[in-house]
């Protein structure tokens, strides 16, 4: 079974930084490659950002301490050529994940394991971009990591049972908790489940039937969860929320499964949520986590 010591991470966006900052934390060597050298120092300070409005200012420390297990690499090869796992966390597009699991392929070690961290997407549709079939799998993180540590693990058509372990092993070790889902499935299993929650917040919001702050509170109160799903969304990024829903959309070309205009007007106007300031809510000065959001004071 592959002992993993050393991780690459291929794209330094929300999720891509997380990951690395997650396992830096564990005391892993991470090499980071993205082709905006700009957004590894941008989204690290988003991370610090939600360790301080958690009351996390330990954590805080803690990664600025870390940071110098984490080098940014100037090319993918470089990020890769001694890696035992490398993950891709770039957009939700098929094409480019292809691309960069082949060029994963040609520059790392033979033994080494390549993920895609897609939310939406299995690896088997990516699979045919490499001759190593029995190494590739998704290892899919669910955001903001530091509240929901869980990680799906899903095989391709090919991948050893060892290999899968390997993986469940590396992910408990950076203080995630491994779900390993039988066979392929778009979605994994918690993401099928929020994505219902997600879907039905979106037709509520957008046919005009209650605001984001009221659908959060119903869910918040209901279930005891600290963010509502209007406010996970803006978390995730409401582009790739968008991305999301349309691969869902492209997989079953069902009505239903299409995101709302309403939404990619949002898009378009560039209120993507935590990364640009504004989103459903101002995150300069976050409403749902105010003492009052909830209406008790």
């Amino acid at each position: 079974m592959l002992k993993i010591n050393k991780v690459a991470v291929i794209g330094a966006g929300f999720m891509g930084v997380q990951i690395s900052a997650m396992a830096a934390l564990a005391g892993y060597n991470v090499k980071v490659y993205d082709v905006n050298p700009d957004s590894a120092a941008k989204t690290i300070g988003d991370l610090k950002g939600i360790f301080g409005l958690k009351g996390m200012a330990a954590q805080s420390e803690r990664l600025d301490a870390a940071q110098g297990k984490i080098k940014y690499c100037a090319s993918l090869s470089e990020a890769v050529a001694d890696a035992d796992l490398a993950i891709e966390a770039v957009s939700e597009n098929i094409d480019l994940k292809k691309k960069i699991f082949k060029q994963v392929e040609s520059a790392a070690p033979a033994g080494a394991l390549i993920a895609s961290n897609s939310s939406s997407i299995p690896v088997v549709k990516l699979e045919d971009a490499v001759s190593r079939k029995d190494r590739v799998l998704n290892i899919h993180f669910d955001s903001p990591m530091i509240d929901l540590p869980l990680v799906d693990i899903m095989p391709g058509t090919a991948t050893s049972a060892d290999n899968i372990e390997s993986a469940r092993a590396w992910v408990k070790s950076i203080g995630c908790v491994p779900v390993v889902v039988k066979k392929p499935i778009m979605g994994y299993l918690g993401n099928r489940l929020w994505r219902m929650v997600k879907r039905e917040s979106l037709k509520l919001w957008a046919g005009g039937y209650g605001d984001p702050m009221d659908i959060d509170r119903s869910w918040m109160l209901q279930f005891k969860v600290e963010l509502g799903p209007f406010a996970m969304m803006d978390v995730i990024g409401l582009d790739v929320v968008r991305d999301i829903e349309m691969a869902y959309y492209n997989e079953s070309r069902d009505p239903q499964d299409q995101p709302p205009q309403a939404l990619t007007d949002m898009i378009d106007k560039g209120l993507l949520g935590m990364k640009t300031g504004k989103g459903f809510y101002d995150w300069s000065d976050p409403a749902f986590l105010k003492p009052d959001f909830l209406g008790k004071k």
